[in-house]
């Protein structure tokens, strides 16, 4: 992965982007980690990544919700309590 200032990412915009298509590029400012660039392939793999990670956890949770007895009633009567508060 590469890093660069914030100012060398101004001035070389163009390459900078060239260069995410192959690797991640950090940008610093004042020697602390600002920003990445990424291609958009890295980024659509990256957000898909965690939609699917959070379908599994909330899978998960169902099962233990359901393992521990909670059934769609329950789920509704205590959603309805909550409402009222």
């Amino acid at each position: 992965m590469r890093t660069i200032s914030a100012t060398e990412a101004k001035q070389s915009l163009g390459m900078m982007i060239d260069i995410s298509q192959r690797e991640p590029v950090v940008i610093q400012r004042q020697q602390r980690d600002i920003a990445v660039l990424l291609s958009m392939h890295d980024y659509e793999q990256l957000k898909g990544g965690q939609i699917e990670a959070f379908t599994v956890f909330c899978e998960q949770m169902a099962q233990k919700a359901k393992e521990r007895g909670l059934t769609e009633k329950k789920l509704e009567a205590l959603l309805e309590d909550g409402a009222e508060e």
